[in-house]
């Protein structure tokens, strides 16, 4: 736990110190705060992956703190508060907190909210949806669409098209897409070649000349992430006619 940063804002020292003594027995890094300024410096100057917020600090609204912490890279926060009020919990909620814990609380229950929480940033969610400007790429229905028309893919050249996407426009090698879009070990680089020319029929105006899929030498492939800003579309409008009149989903 010794990476994960956590920042305390409590207007009460005593309270404070024994906050930070019982997370830095964890392992976590611990910094400290006693007002809003002293907080906000402290977040600038460490970005905690965690904000401990009391949210009644007298010396400044801590809603409205929370909102500014919650615009910054989104920190996760844990907001402390005697106030008991539905209302009060809903107001900081909507303000951005990830957990509401009233006072007085026990330690034990204080230690596994904070434990979950780091726990959620650990894990993050996986996207179901990769949008690269004029394609899409749905994660879960594993559909692809291109310049606003769905393209009618196998499962093997869906996953060679989210690598080469997914690489933002590096060059990769023909044994690194082997690696990353096949599910079974392959020994024949030529395998990629092969794909590759099938993916390009459908995505490319010329499959002989490719714009968006472009052959590297001596290096492999890159997926050309300029042309996804430009309006024009790299299918032939009679191949779009005839490939799209039904919008085929890609087979899973």
């Amino acid at each position: 736990m010794g990476s994960v940063c956590i920042e305390i804002v409590e207007g009460n020292p005593h309270l404070r110190s024994l906050l930070g003594w019982h997370l830095q027995q964890l392992e976590y890094k611990i910094h400290q705060a006693a007002s809003i300024y002293q907080a906000r410096e402290v977040f600038l100057s460490h970005q905690p992956t965690l904000v401990i917020l009391d949210a009644d600090l007298a010396d400044s609204d801590s809603i409205e703190f929370c909102r500014w912490l919650h615009r910054q890279d989104q920190p996760l926060i844990l907001m402390l508060s005697a106030r008991t009020n539905e209302s009060d919990i809903v107001a900081g909620l909507k303000a951005g907190a990830d957990d509401y814990l009233r006072k007085p609380f026990g330690m034990q229950e204080f230690l596994a909210r904070v434990e979950a929480l780091v726990r959620r940033k650990r894990t993050p969610t996986a996207p179901a949806f990769l949008d690269y400007g004029t394609l899409q790429i749905d994660l879960v229905q594993r559909r692809v669409r291109f310049q606003g028309e769905f393209i009618d893919l196998t499962p093997q050249e869906f996953s060679l098209l989210y690598v080469l996407a997914q690489a933002g426009g590096v060059p990769l090698s023909r044994s690194e897409l082997l690696r990353r879009a096949w599910p079974d070990a392959i020994d024949n680089p030529r395998t990629i070649d092969t794909h590759v020319l099938s993916l390009r029929k459908k995505v490319e105006l010329d499959p002989r000349q490719p714009n968006l899929i472009q052959t590297i030498r001596n290096v492999g492939y890159r997926f050309n992430m300029e042309i996804l800003n430009t309006h024009v579309s790299p299918i032939p409008n009679k191949l779009v006619k005839e490939r799209f009149a039904n919008q085929i989903p890609v087979l899973s």
